[in-house]
């Protein structure tokens, strides 16, 4: 068992310092992160939380999987490593977008090359 958990469904407004009180009523907290959109640094909805020892990831697992934060089921879990080659993104287009030409008012123009 890792001692970094993944808390998900996180109310968007949720801090560091809420999670931080929330968990370390299961023990000790070494770190938090609420995970921000780096654009408008909003929320993103999930967090990492990292727990002292395994003991204290485990009882916050039992204690707040399912919790209740402002009527949304928390879930937690042991944070899985990030897989090689960053999960396939960065491949496709963008809505509406063919090669570098844009989407408007219903037609589609030609790319400008």
């Amino acid at each position: 068992m890792g001692r970094r958990l993944y808390v998900g469904n996180l109310p968007y407004k949720a801090t560091d310092e809420e999670l931080n009180a929330l968990f370390s009523q299961a023990g000790t907290v070494d770190s938090v992160r609420v995970m921000r959109d780096m654009a408008t640094g909003r929320a993103r909805g999930f967090a990492f939380v990292e727990m002292a020892t395994d003991e204290d990831a485990q009882k916050a697992i039992n204690e707040f999987h399912q919790y209740q934060m402002e009527g949304r089921p928390l879930v937690v879990n042991e944070a899985k490593p990030k897989p090689e080659g960053g999960g396939g993104r960065g491949f496709g287009g963008g809505g509406g977008r063919d090669f570098g030409g844009d989407y408007s008012g219903g037609r589609r123009r030609e790319p400008r090359w």
